[in-house]
């Protein structure tokens, strides 16, 4: 049967390659959001031709009206718009591809009405992981996640019956532009150095996360929830070559890879089309010319950000919503060039610190505690 999406956040890295694997695959879009990116909403738009399009900025919703009065689209705005592009009937996949903690509510909405989650989001779990996956088993919601690497776990369990059989899982990390780097060296580094990285193409937010090893982070605690896996049976390790996305350990000591090209298109497809696969827009891995498969450990100590996450990993309750909104805030000030590299993870210690934890959160505790952490991040730098 023929895929109808809902893309939160189709102007982004996600939302873009999203769009090429639904062409690719003749799935259908009922709806788009978008931030305020006018120009690309209205070109996607008029070639996709979906029911729907929410734009977040209320000026830049009524300027994409004008735009498209000439077809048959509805333009929303605002969090009402958001949320109606997360529930809109017509769709029954809901890829969540907007950063950060603003993802959670609309990914909630397409919860409740039982839609399948392609999850690009990894804060809407590391925030609120608990709520989300007992909400989703409630409704009857399938949630895939789109991320390489717990895409990767996701495939390697797929023959596997009965959880308890594995041992660990194992994620890789390519450790970013700056791996081996001291902590003299770092306090050197630029914005413009920090956002290359050596072997994915993605959004100036998330390529910084890795560059921290934030990510790196955030996909543990991510894959606690999603795997219902506590944090020592997860375990991370530096594989620069970004060939293997991950790895799954079983009892009897068997070890299960999934390796593929540094391409985002194959994690999203194989969202879209679980538990099929078919043929899309992703060039073969040639393992011929692969260059030698290497694995090191991370290094907590030089990247905080990473070691911060762990501590919250075991620490629980809202510290881990502490840390992402800490996190988004200090990445921001990096963008914008008014804090440096190495304050990044200073400031979401300081968050941390200044914070007070819930241990048992409902969704109003994680709100505030994400607002908590922003305020005392910017507070720290005025």
């Amino acid at each position: 049967m023929k895929q109808v999406l809902s893309i939160l956040g189709s102007s982004g890295s996600i939302g873009r390659q999203t769009l090429k694997v639904a062409q690719a695959c003749d799935c259908g879009v009922a709806a788009l959001t978008v931030n305020r990116s006018i120009e690309l909403a209205e070109a996607q738009a008029r070639q996709f031709k979906p029911k729907l399009v929410a734009v977040t900025d209320e000026d830049a919703a009524a300027d994409l009206r004008v735009r498209l009065a000439d077809m048959d689209i509805k333009v929303l705005a605002g969090r009402e718009g958001l949320l109606a592009a997360a529930a809109l009937p017509e769709a029954d996949t809901v890829v969540t591809a907007i950063v950060g903690v603003a993802g959670l509510e609309p990914t909630l909405a397409a919860i409740d009405c039982g839609k399948r989650i392609a999850l690009a989001n990894k804060e809407t779990l590391v925030c609120a992981g608990e709520l989300v996956m007992a909400r989703a088993k409630e409704k009857g919601a399938e949630i895939v996640p789109v991320d390489s690497e717990h895409s990767a776990i996701f495939q390697c369990l797929q023959g596997c019956k009965d959880r308890g059989e594995v041992r660990r899982l194992i994620l890789t990390a390519s450790g970013g532009p700056f791996y081996g780097m001291s902590r003299e060296e770092l306090s050197h580094v630029t914005r413009e150095q920090a956002l290359r990285h050596p072997n994915w193409a993605m959004g100036a937010k998330i390529t910084i996360d890795s560059a921290t090893l934030m990510n790196k982070g955030l996909e543990f605690i991510e894959a606690m929830r999603l795997y219902s896996m506590s944090p020592g049976r997860i375990q991370i390790v530096i594989h620069r070559e970004s060939i293997i996305h991950s790895l799954v350990e079983f009892e009897d000591g068997a070890i299960l890879a999934q390796l593929g090209s540094a391409d985002m298109c194959l994690p999203i497809q194989y969202a879209l089309t679980w538990p099929r696969r078919t043929v899309g827009p992703v060039k073969s891995l040639d393992l011929l010319s692969c260059p030698p498969l290497t694995f090191q450990k991370p290094d907590p100590e030089t990247f905080r950000c990473l070691g911060l996450a762990l501590e919250c990993a075991e620490r629980g309750g809202t510290s881990t919503a502490v840390l992402n909104g800490a996190n988004e805030a200090a990445v921001a000030l990096f963008l914008e060039g008014k804090i440096a590299f190495l304050d990044i993870p200073c400031l979401v210690e300081g968050a941390l610190r200044r914070v007070h934890v819930v241990d048992a959160p409902t969704l109003d505790d994680i709100f505030e505690a994400d607002y908590a952490a922003r305020r005392v991040v910017y507070e720290s730098v005025r």
